[in-house]
C-alpha cells in the first residue's frame, strides 16, 4: 500500500535552524520531530510562518518586534512555552489572555502546522511559535529578565534510570530560564509521572531565586483552572497516573 506522502511547502520551519547546534557537548533532552505534516498545517506554515514564526538560529531575538502588529500594549508580558505538541491547549490560553503575548516552542513540525492554523482560525495575534532547542533560545536569543512566565507541561519524563539526564527541568536549565524571567514571573511545570514530579519540586525549590507559590511548600492544588485539560493528560488519567502542577514565581 502506498503512502500519502508529506506535503512539502516553502518559508516554513528550518529543518536545521541553528546548524553547529548539534556539535555542542551538552546532553539533548528531545529528539527533532519533522513528522508527516498534513496539507492543512503546511497550508498555514506557508501563509503564515514569515509573520508567526522563528527559527531558533541563535541570533538576538527582539520581542517587541517579533509582538509587532498583535494587539499588545509596549512592555506587555510575553511568556514563553517550551513543548506544545499539538498546541490545542497553547491556542485555548492564548484566547484566554489576549493581552499577554505566547512564544511557544517546539520541535514537532505538524504541531507548529497545527498551532498556526489554530491561530488564524480563531484570530490570535499574540501567539508566535518559535522551531528548535529551546536551551539556544534561552541562552543566545532572549534577553535577561523579558519573560513574564515560563511553562513547561508534560515534558518528556525519560523514565528510564540511565536517561533521567536528559530531563529537561534540572538545575542548570532552571538558572538559565529564571535568567531570562524578570521579577514577579512564574514558573509553571506539569507532568503526571510521579518521579518527574518529584525532582521538579527539588530542582525548583533549591533555586535561590524561586519561591514555591504555595505555602505548603508542594504542588498546586488543585490543578490550576487556566492551564486546560489536554488530550495527553486525560490518558495519562485513564491510565489512573497522578497529575502534578508546579507554580514558582521569582521572587529574587
Amino acid at each position: 500500500m502506498s503512502r500519502t506522502p508529506t506535503p512539502s511547502f516553502a518559508g516554513g520551519p528550518a529543518a536545521h535552524p541553528h546548524p553547529e547546534a548539534h556539535s555542542e557537548r551538552r546532553i539533548r533532552t528531545f529528539h527533532p520531530r519533522r513528522g508527516r505534516v498534513t496539507t492543512g498545517q503546511a497550508a498555514a506554515l506557508e501563509r503564515h510562518w514569515a509573520e508567526w514564526g522563528v527559527d531558533i538560529d541563535g541570533s538576538a531575538l527582539d520581542l517587541a518586534e517579533l509582538f509587532k502588529g498583535a494587539d499588545l500594549a509596549p512592555g506587555r508580558p510575553v511568556i514563553l512555552e517550551i513543548g506544545f505538541g499539538m498546541g490545542v491547549a497553547t491556542a485555548q490560553m492564548a484566547a484566554a489572555d489576549p493581552g499577554t503575548g505566547i512564544l511557544a516552542a517546539d520541535v514537532h513540525t505538524p504541531g507548529q502546522g497545527n498551532l498556526i492554523s489554530l491561530a488564524e482560525r480563531d484570530g490570535l495575534s499574540n501567539l508566535r511559535v518559535a522551531n528548535g532547542d529551546a536551551v539556544i533560545l534561552l541562552r543566545d536569543m532572549l534577553a535577561p529578565d523579558s519573560l513574564a512566565g515560563l511553562r513547561v507541561y508534560f515534558p518528556d519524563p525519560w523514565p528510564k534510570a540511565r536517561h533521567h539526564k536528559r530531563r529537561m527541568i534540572q538545575p542548570e536549565f532552571v538558572s538559565l530560564a529564571v535568567s531570562r524571567l524578570r521579577l514577579g514571573a512564574t514558573v509553571h511545570c506539569a507532568t503526571d509521572w510521579e518521579p518527574y514530579a518529584e525532582q521538579m519540586l527539588e530542582v525548583l525549590s533549591a533555586d535561590p531565586h524561586l519561591t514555591n507559590a504555595y505555602e505548603a511548600g508542594g504542588y498546586a492544588e488543585p490543578r490550576p483552572a487556566f492551564r486546560p485539560m489536554t488530550k495527553f493528560e486525560q490518558l495519562g488519567l485513564d491510565k489512573g497516573h497522578v497529575v502534578h502542577d508546579l507554580l514558582f514565581t521569582r521572587t529574587v
